[in-house]
């Protein structure tokens, strides 16, 4: 999967997910993707090539890394809650879509219930 695949198919799951928005907080060169004003996802080609970056649960970016020569430390984020795709053909569609999925219900978890777009712990388990 190159670049542009990778980020298309991240984009495409946000369109599914009830309250993210894109934002360009940091100029022409960011996507910024929130979900009541909190970042769950960031995508640019600051770096070279296509990335997008994910919120990720800490002992699951370390099992990613891991197995994924293409996941990596978050880009100029917390190394230890994010990580950075990177274009290969390693990385599944389904992946990649899951992926931002638990991004999204990280930073939903941790919002007060009344902001809440979705209940976290039921989103997705009637698909």
């Amino acid at each position: 999967m190159d670049g542009d695949e990778l980020q298309a198919q991240a984009r495409a799951r946000v369109q599914e997910l009830p309250g993210a928005q894109l934002e360009h907080p940091f100029g022409p060169g960011w996507e910024v993707y929130k979900v009541r004003d909190k970042v769950f996802m960031l995508l640019t080609d600051v770096t070279g090539e296509p990335i997008v970056i994910l919120k990720s649960d800490p002992e699951d970016a370390e099992a990613l890394q891991a197995g994924h020569e293409d996941i990596t430390p978050g880009y100029h984020m917390n190394k230890k809650h994010w990580i950075t795709l990177h274009p290969s053909g390693d990385l599944s569609e389904q992946l990649i879509s899951d992926l931002v999925t638990e991004s999204y219900l990280l930073v939903v978890e941790h919002l007060p219930h009344a902001r809440r777009p979705v209940d976290p712990t039921t989103f997705g388990q009637d698909l």
